[in-house]
């Protein structure tokens, strides 16, 4: 009788470990993707912005030497990201879907010389593109500068409202992670509140009870830790190969801050958590405990 009566107990233990590491598992997973997606945003923003095209057309009578010195200076701006000299000749032919036959009913090529400039993400701002138009127009071989305005004001509205809700969430998974993981610590502490009242009734201090619960309590919270990063790991990994353009595993220390803060939170909490539920057994009359 004994002997099952053990075993039932035993098991009774090992499962309730296990709820405390699946669930400290389960929320610090989470919690670190959304921290590894707020701490890429600004690259996802970027990379977003940066594909939104601006085309300078130049005139007709613009020359090719004044068209290369226009390149040249493009080059040494600090705005650009990239640029391609599209001729009339291959826009006409890129556009040829469009266009048709257009040689057997006009003279000549309507389509006129052009750049298409992607802009770095930090500048695909209202009115720092506005400010780059006026500068391109400047010039006199410029005949027109196109980009989608309403698009740019879309992308950067969006992207600061997703950011507001991704922290917004944030906050309150972080909130809820500390419930869950405080519930299912004084549920494993509840099995051992016999125990904790009979080694307080012999004489023990409340620190030398407290101690062993707390280490058990900081050790299920590093397994779990431990898992989480494990599936992030896992994670980064298959973000990476699906948008390599973030560069994850090149720019690393955002990465392995998040990851640091995840096997901190899990250590930390389980630690505070152990030690209030201890506490609170610590300070209960015998007769509560029933």
């Amino acid at each position: 009788m004994a002997s099952s009566f053990e075993k039932f107990q035993k098991r009774r233990l090992i499962s309730s470990y296990f709820s405390v590491v699946l669930s400290i598992f389960i929320v610090l997973t989470l919690l670190g993707a959304l921290g590894l997606f707020v701490i890429n945003t600004e690259k996802i923003s970027s990379y977003v912005k940066e594909n939104i095209p601006m085309t300078v057309f130049f005139k007709k009578d613009a020359t090719d030497d004044a068209m290369q010195a226009f390149g040249n200076n493009l080059k040494e701006a600090t705005y650009i990201k990239d640029f391609v000299y599209v001729s009339k000749e291959e826009a006409a032919q890129n556009n040829k879907d469009i266009m048709g036959d257009y040689e057997s009913l006009l003279d000549s090529n309507p389509l006129l010389n052009s750049y298409d400039i992607h802009l770095k993400g930090n500048y695909v701002q209202t009115d720092s593109i506005k400010d780059i138009e006026v500068a391109i127009r400047a010039n006199p071989i410029v005949a027109d500068v196109s980009y989608d305005l309403v698009l740019v004001e879309m992308a950067n509205d969006n992207i600061k409202t997703i950011t507001l809700w991704i922290l917004i969430i944030s906050g309150i998974l972080a909130f809820v992670a500390m419930l869950l993981i405080n519930s299912a610590l004084r549920l494993s502490i509840y099995n051992h509140r016999f125990t904790i009242k009979t080694m307080q009734m012999v004489g023990a201090t409340k620190s030398f009870i407290r101690k062993p619960f707390v280490w058990r309590g900081i050790k299920l919270g590093l397994i779990g830790s431990l898992l989480a990063i494990g599936a992030l790991l896992w994670f980064v990994y298959y973000l990476d190969a699906a948008l390599p353009v973030l560069n994850i595993w090149e720019d690393w220390m955002p990465t392995a801050i998040v990851f640091g803060g995840v096997l901190a939170f899990g250590i930390i909490i389980t630690a505070i958590s152990t030690f209030f539920a201890t506490q609170r057994f610590l300070n209960l009359r015998t007769d509560d405990l029933y």
